[in-house]
């Protein structure tokens, strides 16, 4: 099977987040466990999994003709932003205090950055919804 760029460019996307959701579990399981309270231990967590769903997302999006690639464009967009704001910002508050540094002034960035993947998920949904049977 052959993909086109932006299969391509999904595919290998929700590999990357995939595999980094995978570290980043690991780590916030080994390494976080002795150094942060279980209530940021379960907020880490919940940046891994919804980075790993989205990232499952993402390699099927990227398999699937369904979609057309100029929506799959945005849903990338809207899903990368998403993590990178949602996911990323979680782990920078729970690992703040490890670091030595108040990462409070970002937690804004956390709501914009779900916001982004609900836009990714509306997106889908209307591209599945006007698609002719």
């Amino acid at each position: 099977m052959t993909l086109s760029k932006i299969d391509r460019t999904i595919v290998i996307t929700g590999a990357i987040a995939g595999l980094l959701a995978v570290v980043l579990g690991a780590f916030g399981a080994h390494g976080l466990k002795s150094l942060v309270s279980p209530e940021s231990i379960t907020s880490y967590t919940t940046g891994v999994r919804y980075q790993m769903y989205h990232a499952i997302v993402c390699l099927i999006l990227g398999g699937t003709a369904i979609v057309p690639p100029k929506v799959k464009k945005r849903i990338l967009c809207c899903f990368l932003m998403g993590m990178f704001l949602f996911c990323g910002s979680i782990y920078l508050l729970v690992i703040d205090e490890v670091l030595g540094f108040d990462a409070s002034p970002i937690g804004f960035i956390t709501p914009l950055g779900g916001l982004l993947l609900i836009v990714g998920w509306a997106l889908l949904i209307v591209s599945l919804l006007k698609k002719q049977s």
